[in-house]
This record gives structure tokens, sequence and C-alpha cells, in this order.
């Protein structure tokens, strides 16, 4: 047992680094505002904010316009393939976004990266295929681990090593490559690293092929009743049929316990989305306006603080809760907590020095292991919903409808807080604190979506 256990936990740490990789790619939020103004693009300042949120949407998009598409090839292909194919397509598109002249380059390298690295949806698919149904909720919680690692770090990782001529004179000078493209070098540590992720793909072992002797008697066995001519043993052969393969021919779009988790998952998603574009926002301004007046270094360190303690809850504590509670009353704990833990905010921009430093860290950490906790455990309904052969395109669409309400997250964000450093003096929820009432006007709608008879649990799974 013993063994069976380490073996799962083996194979379940191989999943999560394309995960990782993917979405280390928000590392241009930290930066974004300095990029946008050197391509002299934006006529204000107050406009960067406009071309920022275009940049940040193009990625979203174009994986909104093919995840499906790599869902089904995953389906058909194998999950192996299109990894592979994602990490060469990260190597290539996120070398030319460090290397962008202009604003419509970077735009460009933006969607494409989006639209060709179909990572995300299949490896979600791998992690509950590479482990037993027992050892599913640790292998979905590392990848989501890695996928909320990634956010954190990559943004942290962008702010520490963008523009390096000025922040490190004595190693790269104007003259150099990095001074003549001041965005490059955290592009080039990532194209590096997913480089050597790509090689590393192909040691990973394929799961496509598992069980597959036995989908193909069952769909032989599913459609053998055309070859029955009489009519009794035909009614007796269809009744059998309905009660083994209920919804494996049965389209997607139909399945309701998948549809209503991918939906609460969006609503979810949209509400990190436009967390993850104001929390930056909300802390490099000053504290007239209700911010922490932090530099983009202070805050890339809160977000690798938050990352490392989430790596530890998720690998040590979320298995455990999860079979505990189940996924769904996880879930809406998780929600409740980011409520109340939104609310506090704006008081906590009140404090001070070392008080601040200690409770803006917490508060930060915390936020990202109850948002990931959520995460996982829609991702865990949604692969528990289909049938194997179904779980790439499954996947694929429920990728599909997050990026387009990701894409709508920063433009939202950017749009909500802009509005409320305008009202800072009003009577009601003046300045910040609109901001995160909005936010949790969000989490209150999934929420309440988490419940019957909106979410559709399948059978075997229980609360």
């Amino acid at each position: 047992m013993m063994r069976t256990a380490q073996v799962a936990r083996l194979k379940s740490l191989s999943t999560p680094i394309p995960g990782f990789l993917s979405s280390i790619c928000s590392m241009f939020l930290l930066f974004a505002f300095q990029q946008i103004r050197d391509f002299h693009i934006a006529k204000t300042d107050e406009d960067i904010g406009y071309y920022v949120g275009f940049v940040g949407s193009a990625f979203m998009f174009g994986r909104f316009f093919t995840s499906v598409l790599w869902g089904m090839i995953a389906d058909r292909y194998g999950r192996k393939p299109v990894v592979i194919f994602g990490t060469i397509a990260m190597v290539i598109f996120n070398t030319l976004f460090g290397l962008s002249t202009n604003f419509w380059m970077a735009l460009s390298a933006r969607f494409l990266l989006g639209s060709l690295c179909g990572i995300l949806g299949p490896m979600r698919a791998y992690a509950s295929e590479i482990c037993r149904k027992e050892y599913q909720s640790l292998g979905m919680s590392i990848t989501s681990t890695a996928w909320g690692l990634g956010l954190v770090i990559g943004p942290a990782l962008g702010g520490f090593l963008a523009q390096p001529a000025e922040k490190f004179p004595n190693v790269f000078s104007q003259e150099s490559l990095f001074g003549r493209f001041p965005y490059f070098l955290p592009c080039l540590v990532i194209s590096i690293f997913a480089l050597v992720v790509t090689f590393m793909c192909f040691w990973l072992p394929e799961t496509l092929h598992f069980h597959t002797k036995k989908d193909e008697e069952h769909e032989e066995f599913c459609n053998s009743f055309e070859t029955i001519t009489y009519e009794s043993d035909r009614k007796t052969f269809l009744q059998d049929s309905e009660e083994t393969c209920p919804s494996s021919q049965q389209s997607l779009l139909k399945n309701w316990p998948l549809m209503s988790s991918i939906i609460v998952y969006c609503v979810f998603q949209l509400h990190d989305m436009a967390y993850s574009e104001i929390f930056p926002l909300w802390a490099v301004s000053p504290r007239s306006y209700g911010g922490l007046s932090y530099s983009s270094s202070d805050v890339g360190e809160v977000l690798a603080i938050s990352g490392f303690g989430l790596l530890l809850f998720q690998l040590l504590g979320y298995p455990q809760m999860e079979r505990t509670f189940g996924p769904v009353m996880l879930s809406r704990i998780g929600a409740v907590a980011t409520i109340a833990l939104l609310s506090s905010y704006p008081f906590i921009a009140m404090l001070s020095g070392v008080t601040l430093t200690l409770m803006i860290n917490c508060a930060s950490l915390l936020k990202n292991v109850l948002s990931v906790s959520i995460t996982t455990g829609l991702f865990l309904l949604q692969n528990r919903a289909v049938m194997q052969r179904q779980r790439g395109a499954a996947n694929g669409i429920a990728m599909s409808a997050m990026s387009l309400f990701k894409a709508i997250g920063p433009a939202g964000g950017g749009a909500i807080f802009s509005w409320a450093q305008k009202r800072r003096n009003a009577s009601f929820l003046p300045g910040a604190h609109m901001v995160f009432f909005i936010l949790n006007v969000v989490e209150v709608i999934a929420l309440i979506m988490t419940f019957k008879p909106f979410l559709a649990l399948p059978d075997d799974n229980i609360l």
C-alpha cells in the first residue's frame, strides 16, 4: 500500500511542470506599464492602462479560439504530442515577445502564444488519468498548484529581471542586447526553461491508451445491436446498452454535470483574473489613493512568498482536506473565506511598517491558497463528469470558456480600479472599498452557483 502511494505521488509530480510553464508567462504583468510606455503608442499616461489590457487579453483570446481544437487533438492523438508542441510554441513566441519593438508585435506574439500553446487542458486530463481515483485529488492539486505558482512567480520574475541594464549596470551595459531590449531577459529565462521542459516531456508516459481495449469492447457492445434481428432480443439488448453506456455517445454540451461545473469555474476565474489585475495596481498606488505605495519589487516579493506557501499547502494539506470535506464543500468554504478576506484589504492599507508587511503577506498567501483550492475542486468535478476518451475535449471546452472570462477580467478589473480611484472621497464605499466590494459580489454569485439546482454532481461524487 505504501509503495502504491509513493508511485502515485511520483506520477503526480511529473504532471505539473507544463502547467507551471503555461501560467508563468503572466510575468509581463509587472513590467507591462513600462513596456507599453516605451512603445510610445499611448498619448498620455492615463491611456497606457488600456493598451496593457489589450496585451493581457490577447493571450486569453488566443486560447479561447483554439482550446477546444487542442482538446480534440489530444483525445485523438494523445496528450503528450499536444504538450510537446505547446512547449515548443512557448519557446518561439515568448522569445519574440521579449524582442518586441512595437505594440503590434507584442500583441501578435501574445495572441499566437495563447493560440498555439494548448497545454493546460490536456495536462488537466493527464493529471486525472495518471493516478488512480483515490489519488486524483493529489494529482489535480499539484497541477493547480503549478498553475498558481506560475501566476505568482511569473510576475515576480518579470519585475526582478526586467530592465537589467538599469537595475544591474555593472553586469549589463546599455549597449548590450539586454540594454537594447530591456524586457528580453525574463522572456529568455522562461524560454530556456520551456526548452528544458520540452525535452523532459518526451519521457512522460502517454495516458490515452489506458483502458483502450476495454473501451473498444465497450463500444462494440453498444453498437452491436444492429446485428440482432429478433425484436425481443433487440429490446433486451437496448436495455442493457442504456445501463452500461448512458453517456458514452452523449454530447458534451448536453452533459449538465460537466457544463454546470465549467460555468461555475468560469465565474470564479473571472474573479481571480480581475483580482490578479487589481492587486498590483492597488499595491503600487499611493496611500492617498488607498494603496500601499509599494514598488514593483515589493509586490514581486509578496507574490513570491505567496507562491512558496501555496506549494506547501497544496502538497501537504489539500488532498487530506478534499477527502474530508469533498471538492464542492471545500470550494464553498474557500469562497466564504475569500469574501471575508477581501473585505479586510482596505483596512490593511491603513497599517504601516512591519505590521503591514506581515499582514499583506499573510493575506496574499491565504487568498492564493483559497483560490487554488476552489479551482482544484472544480477541476475534479469536470474530469469525473466525463469518460476518459472525452476528457481532452471536455477540458478544451472548459479552457475556451475560462479564457473568454479571463480575457474580460484584466480589462474589467483595470476599468473598475480606475473608476474607483475617482470616487475615493465618496461617502459610500470610497476608493478601494468599492473595488473589493465588487470583487466580493462576483464571488458571492459564484458561491450561490455551487448549490443545487444549478450545480449538478456526477453520480459517484459525494459531497
